[in-house]
């Protein structure tokens, strides 16, 4: 299955847009390679306000929010996950409108660091969070004319969730699935074995529209999640190949299977073969002679 990437996005700084019935988006001016044309927080219901990622640290998308928000009443802030592009901002907002703030948790790896390992993740890690209430899978927050489910889907990151605004066939996605290109899937934060598991979840709940933590929205999310699915298999396949052709590190593999994509991303690229290898080494199909995160030497097991 073909994968294509929507990159046709307008950010519209400073303003509100309307993406679905009761719901704006505000993007913040935070751009770069990894979160695209800024990170995206969401305002739902209509009187009384849910905000969804808050968002970065910034001065200018505070502002922004508030405008948006008006004189509006918010009772809730929802965090998907404590990346510093998307959490931080939640404790100003919470000063600034009284709202409890609902999470997974706090930051943590999905695996423990291994002796001599260092987690190159840890400046994005917002490791002050620590949200009112930690939400378990499946729970329904039922706001004004609103109601707000969780659904776990860790893989990104340990404490990922996605959450569905009920009736509607709305879900905000996250960092999961964007339409503007794959997820980041980086260990120690997050996994691959996970991230597969949360994708074939949001595949079968059959969601019409898909709103993300960056870019536009995904408006045919079950191909479209089989496609994500088809690329991360390709993906595998791939490095089974340069193991199997004679590289033996990361590195090599990350000079032949990227060696289109900018320079600038290839320490993330790095991080996501570490991602399938792991995954890789533990269901059998390749074998390390070291730790894999800090000096594997990779082979094919026969």
């Amino acid at each position: 299955m073909t994968l294509k990437f929507d990159t046709s996005f307008d950010p519209s700084y400073g303003q509100g847009v309307t993406v679905a019935p009761d719901v704006l988006r505000v993007t913040a001016p935070n751009p770069s390679p990894f979160t695209f044309h800024g990170t995206n927080s969401y305002i739902v219901g209509r009187k009384t306000l849910a905000v969804i990622d808050p968002g970065p640290d910034d001065d200018a998308h505070l502002k922004t929010l508030l405008e948006v928000i008006a004189d509006r009443p918010v009772s809730h802030i929802f965090v998907s996950h404590t990346h510093r592009d998307h959490s931080p901002l939640a404790a100003r907002l919470k000063q600034r409108t009284g709202a409890i703030i609902l999470a997974e948790g706090p930051h943590r790896p999905a695996r423990p660091l291994r002796i001599g390992e260092v987690n190159p993740l840890d400046a994005s890690a917002d490791t002050a969070f620590d949200p009112d209430i930690a939400l378990a899978d499946d729970t329904v927050v039922n706001g004004d004319g609103w109601a707000i489910r969780t659904v776990l889907t860790p893989g990104h990151c340990a404490n990922h969730a996605a959450f569905a605004l009920e009736g509607t066939g709305v879900l905000f996605s996250a960092d999961h699935v964007m339409a503007w290109s794959t997820s980041i899937v980086a260990p120690p934060d997050g996994a691959m074995a996970d991230y597969m598991i949360s994708l074939d979840r949001l595949i079968d709940r059959g969601d019409h529209l898909l709103l993300p933590g960056h870019g536009g929205p995904v408006t045919a999310p079950r191909s479209f999640m089989r496609g994500l699915k088809s690329h991360r298999k390709m993906r595998e396949r791939a490095i089974l190949e340069r193991i199997r052709s004679g590289d033996r590190t990361i590195k090599a593999m990350v000079e032949a299977i990227y060696r289109d994509t900018d320079p600038r991303l290839h320490g993330a690229a790095g991080l996501s073969v570490l991602a399938h290898l792991e995954d890789l080494v533990a269901r059998g199909l390749v074998s390390t002679d070291g730790d894999p995160a800090i000096d594997g030497i990779f082979t094919p097991v026969a």
